[in-house]
């Protein structure tokens, strides 16, 4: 359900590209987890979902992937939400090295 494109290194949230989103989804929320430090809180975000499959660099506002130390891999998890916001219609995710080769 969830492709992270690539921005480099930054310090926002990259680019995601999302597929297969159940209908009735009114709100994507996104958690970010670095596994190499998990401790470390990047923080989520969440952004309206008006059937566009591309979410924007920066589209919310959390710790984007840039670690001091070399490369680190990272798990983006993105649930699809309804209207009421009372419902997960669906879960995707993906894991990333950033920055990239």
């Amino acid at each position: 359900m969830v492709v992270v494109k690539s921005n480099g290194c930054s310090s926002k949230p990259p680019a995601f590209t999302v597929n297969g989103v159940p209908a009735g989804t009114k709100t994507l929320k996104f958690a970010m987890t670095d596994l190499n430090v998990p401790s470390y809180d990047h923080g989520g975000g969440t952004v309206t979902y008006s059937g566009s499959a591309d979410i924007p660099a920066g589209s919310f506002s959390y710790k984007g992937p840039c670690p001091p130390d070399g490369a680190h891999d990272y798990k983006f998890v993105v649930t699809a939400i309804n209207a009421a916001g009372d419902t997960v219609l669906g879960r995707g995710q993906a894991v990333r090295a950033f920055p990239p080769n």
